[in-house]
Parts: C-alpha cells; structure tokens; sequence
C-alpha cells in the first residue's frame, strides 16, 4: 500500500545511506518498509556523491509517492588518526606511542593526527582513545613537538580511525571549513534536517543556525550529544536547537559506558520537557550488518528507547554498509509496532506555553486530541503550512493516527520526524467543504475507516491570523 499507512510505527525510522542502499530500486524499498527519513553521512564520501544520493532519494520519493525528509549529518571536529606506518597495528599493554606534528611518521610508533594543534593541547595525564574506545592510552610525557603515550588498554587501531579525547579541552571549532561548506550547500538544495556533530555548548548550534538563517533556510538543525560539555548544558542545548540526536557511539566513548544508558533516558526526558524531537542512534541493531535477525538485547534496547519517549531510532552501518538494510528497517518497524502496542499514554495533554506556536492553536489541538479520545475518533487530521501545528499534536503521544496534511512539500517531509504524524499532500486544506471530502474518500481508500466512523479534523477559519481555531468532528458518510 502507498504510504502514508496508518498501520505504520509511530515512532519514526531514520536511515543512513550508503553502499548498500543507496541505489534508487533499494531506496524504494526502504520506503515501502517504513524508512521516513535518509541520513547523508557526509564523514564518508564527497559532494558529488552526496548529490547522487540526493537525486536517487528524489527519485525513489517520486516513484513510490512518499516524500521521506533528508538529513545531513555534518562531521563537525571529529579527530583522526593519520596514515599508519603499519596497518592495522596492534597495541600492547605497556607499549609507548608517540604523537607528533605533521602527517609523515617515520617510524610504527609515532601517530599523527587531522587536528594539527594536538600536540599542543595534550597534557601528562591526558587519556586518548583509539578504535571507539577499545584502545586507551595515556599521555606521560609532554613537548614541543611531541606527546608520548603509553597503551593502558589493548587492541587493534586503523589508519584515519577515530581520536577520542575525554576530559581534554580542546579549542578546536565546532564547524569546520567544511562543515560550513557542506551545510551552506543543503540550504541551497533544500536539504530538511541539518545535524552537528561533537556540540559543547549551545553557542555551537546558534552558529549553524544562523549561518543557515542567512541563506534563508528552513532546515531543522539537530544537536548530537556526545561530549560530556554537552551533558554539561544540556538544558541550555536543547533550548537553543530544533532537535536532539543522541549520539551514542561516540558518546559512549567520551563518558564511561556504563554512564550512557542514564545519560541517554536524561537526554530523552528533557526533551520531552521541552517538548523538542529526539533521535537514538548508534548500534540499536548492530548485529544485522551480517545477520538477518537482530539479538535480544538489541530489540529490548530499541523498546526501551521507545518506552523512554524518544521519536525516532536511526540505523547507521545496518542500512549504510549491511548485507540486510530492508531487513533491518523492516525489523526496526516490528519492534516500534509491537512496543507501542504496550505503550501507555503517559500525556495529560496539558496546554503548553511556547514560542513556536500560537497560543490559540496549542489549545485547540490539545482539545482535538481529547474529544478524539472521548469518541474514540478513527483519525485526527491537522490542516499545517508550516508543521508546528502537528508538532504540538506529536508531543501529547496519544495513539489514535493522525494525518498532518499541508500543501508545501518541505513542511512534509519535515513532517517525516514528527511521533506519530503522518504526512500526506493537499491544495485543498484553505478550503474546508471540499477538504474534508478529500480526506474522507482517501481513508476510506486507503485504511478500514468506513461509513459512521468520526475523524476530528483541527483548522482555521482565518478570524485568527495564523492560527487554527476551528475543531471539526465529522461522521464518514
């Protein structure tokens, strides 16, 4: 069936693309698997390729007739190990490595790195971690030109793998010169979510977000957490961004593991607080790069980020490098569908105050959602130019479907992030009569909503400028 389905998750799929998927055939069968965003990693791969992927999710987009939102995902300061002299190299417990300037070792054990100033910002005591963490060293010594290191935890690095640096105060900028690049060319390409990576403060997303304000923009900027700064000011990060990722991979390496399931319900419930989407990424079905079926641990930690309020779960490797991407976003639907099946409303629907949106319209939809409930309404539909009208409705996590239905297809696929709202096309929402016909010929259609049943729909009239100020319950004729 052509999405949107109302029998799909609520909660939202994201999906990286890469090798595996990235064909326009493969990218159509994602969508019709419940794929609502595609994820850009723009740490692999270059800009013409990143064009490529853009043009194929078009295309898929047109021929399946759903519109998925994309997100690029800016690589932000993340730290590398240069060319190793062997490679792979193994590192022993008590063996000392040397990191130096420049990007020509001589000799296995001097390392060199992308951020030329790390030298100069390692300290004696310092930890340093190698291949996501399996790896450890600490710094014993430190020069001019040189900061030597000896392994503390053992295991196998890679050249160009990934530095982390917990505790280690780097000034190294949020956004590089190519994360500027790549972030002014997604405003210019109507690019929908825009994240970055390694933010400390909140001052990191501002930049962002006004550099895409000046090229007129209307992307939704995405925070990962995964520094301990960030933990730091969470509160205050969360104020200043559209959305949330947490990030756990790296995450999980900055602070102690056993830190990152705490830190991650944290992240999730001030979300929830500030009523601002949040994304849980990294590993949630790792063991599908190679296997068709996920582990126990896997599922039980994808239902619990479920349980938790999160409103989407992103596949990265499983999808990107996999041998079963459509298994995977298949799997990743099952556990939403089941896990919310169990799910218990947890929302008063309390009338919020905020900025993003009309107060009138904030209470409105609050009421729509009762009366739903009340009448035990099939479908709730919210008429929205802009989406924030079904945000407000994504937050109360009532379980009845909801189309959130607009005539601009940016607002659409910004949609796409939205718990539970399913977005669909119409030139017809500023004409109320002929709108409400339209919506009840396509669920009658398209879903098991047959004559007698109540659909609530929340529009304006236009008394009130830019706010919806109308509630319609009507019975499918």
């Amino acid at each position: 069936m052509t999405r949107p389905r109302i029998e799909d998750a609520s909660t939202k799929i994201v999906a990286t693309v890469g090798p595996a998927c990235d064909s326009v055939d493969k990218l159509v069968e994602l969508i019709e698997a419940g794929a609502d965003v595609f994820r850009i990693n723009t740490a692999h791969g270059d800009r013409q390729q990143h064009e490529q992927v853009v043009a194929n999710i078009r295309k898929a987009a047109t021929k399946t007739g759903y519109d998925p939102g994309i997100l690029l995902d800016l690589a932000g300061p993340k730290i590398r190990l240069g060319q190793l002299v062997t490679d792979p190299m193994n590192c022993e417990i008590g063996a000392t490595f040397t990191f130096i300037r420049g990007d020509n070792p001589k000799t296995d054990h001097e390392l060199t790195s992308t951020y030329a100033k790390l030298v100069d910002e390692l300290n004696v005591g310092d930890r340093v971690m190698l291949a996501d963490g399996l790896v450890s060293l600490k710094v014993t010594k430190s020069t001019a030109d040189r900061a030597e290191c000896v392994v503390t935890a053992s295991g196998i690095t890679r050249s160009r793998q990934g530095i982390n640096l917990p505790g280690v105060n780097l000034s190294v900028s949020a956004m590089r010169q190519q994360d500027v690049d790549n972030a002014i060319w997604a405003a210019k390409n109507g690019i929908d979510f825009i994240s970055l990576s390694f933010v400390r403060k909140p001052g990191d997303v501002q930049t962002l977000k006004n550099l895409l304000l000046s090229y007129e923009s209307n992307a939704v900027v995405i925070a990962k957490i995964e520094k301990p700064e960030a933990l730091d000011h969470l509160e205050e990060i969360v104020d200043v961004a559209d959305g949330i990722m947490v990030a756990r991979g790296d995450l999980g390496v900055e602070i102690d593991v056993a830190e990152t399931p705490v830190a991650q319900k944290r992240i999730i419930s001030v979300c929830k607080e500030k009523m601002k989407p949040v994304i849980v990424a990294t590993q949630m079905l790792e063991s599908m790069h190679t296997s068709s079926r996920p582990t126990r641990a896997e599922a039980s930690d994808v239902a619990n980020a479920i349980l938790d309020g999160t409103d989407a779960c992103m596949l990265s490797g499983e999808t990107a490098i996999g041998n079963y991407p459509v298994k995977s976003v298949e799997m990743m639907n099952r556990i939403m569908l089941c896990t919310e099946r169990e799910l218990l409303r947890q929302s008063s629907h309390e009338v919020v105050n905020n900025s993003r949106v009309q107060q009138t319209t904030t209470a409105v939809t609050v009421a729509a959602t009762y009366i739903a409930e009340a009448i035990h309404a099939k479908l709730i539909v919210i008429a929205t130019k802009s989406g924030n009208t079904a945000w407000i409705k994504s937050q109360s996590r009532s379980r009845i479907a909801t189309l959130g239905v607009s005539d601009c297809a940016a607002t659409l696929r910004r949609m796409s992030l939205l718990w539970g709202i399913k977005p669909i096309g119409s030139d017809l929402i500023d004409h109320t009569p002929e709108f409400i016909d339209e919506i009840c010929d396509w669920a009658k259609a398209s879903t098991d909503i047959k004559r007698g049943d109540q659909i609530v729909f929340v529009t304006g009239t236009g008394v009130i400028q830019k706010a919806h100020n109308m509630l319609i319950v009507h019975s499918v004729e």
